[in-house]
């Protein structure tokens, strides 16, 4: 088997996405599926689906498909997310309070159990899901108190670096970065930067390429 350490990142992100159709099949359809009709399913080739799962070890039976309930409890253990994960979130404007609200977090895990931000005037608001936002000053108490081990920044980007080094401090073990800024983080913290320009970016260049010329005519 492949080292961990070696998987490329685009790997794992696929995994995530097979899980999703085989947890709809698992609800009615089939007990057996297809590297051609989960590739279907995902936008992906057959021959990428096998080498993405073979990074992991070895899974289904040649020419007849892999068991949907065994193969996606295997992608949930190697995801990590056939447990739960305490998280907390920084920053509670529209896209904050978006992300706290949204069910499909939790149904997948990711639970938010404490919320947080610098503004006096929206500290002490108990927002729909529960959670009252608290203070800035409160994230290390809570961190530890709450076992929190994954942050979530959706501050202006002149305020993520200062609320990364809180977090990380406070012994957070990984941060989802929404601010439009590359923050940086000790070995001990691992950090995932989402930068909606940059995906915005990539869109348009694939845009403009499959439309050059046709929009003229």
């Amino acid at each position: 088997m492949t080292k961990e350490s070696k998987i490329p990142n685009p790997t794992i992100e696929r995994l995530a996405f097979y899980s999703r159709p085989l947890e709809a099949l698992l609800k009615g359809g089939p007990p057996v599926i297809s590297s051609e009709k989960l590739a279907g399913l995902c936008g992906v080739n057959p021959a990428q689906v096998r080498k993405d799962l073979a990074y992991f070890g070895e899974f289904g039976v040649r020419g007849v498909g892999y068991e949907i309930r065994d193969l996606l409890k295997e992608i949930k253990g190697i995801l990590a997310t056939d447990r739960e994960w305490a998280l907390c979130i920084v920053g509670m404007g529209n896209l904050g309070i978006s992300l706290v609200e949204n069910e499909n977090f939790k149904k997948r895990g990711y639970l938010f159990v404490a919320t947080f931000d610098s503004d006096v005037r929206k500290i002490g608001r108990q927002l729909p899901c529960g959670l009252t936002i608290e203070p800035e000053r409160k994230i290390g108490e809570l961190v530890r108190e709450l076992g929190i081990e994954i942050g979530v920044i959706t501050t202006p980007s002149r305020a993520a670096q200062r609320v990364t080094e809180i977090l990380s401090d406070a012994g957070v073990k990984a941060i989802l970065n929404f601010a439009p800024i590359q923050v940086r983080t000790p070995e001990s913290c691992i950090v995932e930067n989402v930068d909606f320009s940059v995906k915005l970016e990539n869109l348009v260049y694939h845009l403009e390429r499959l439309y050059k010329g046709k929009r003229s005519a």
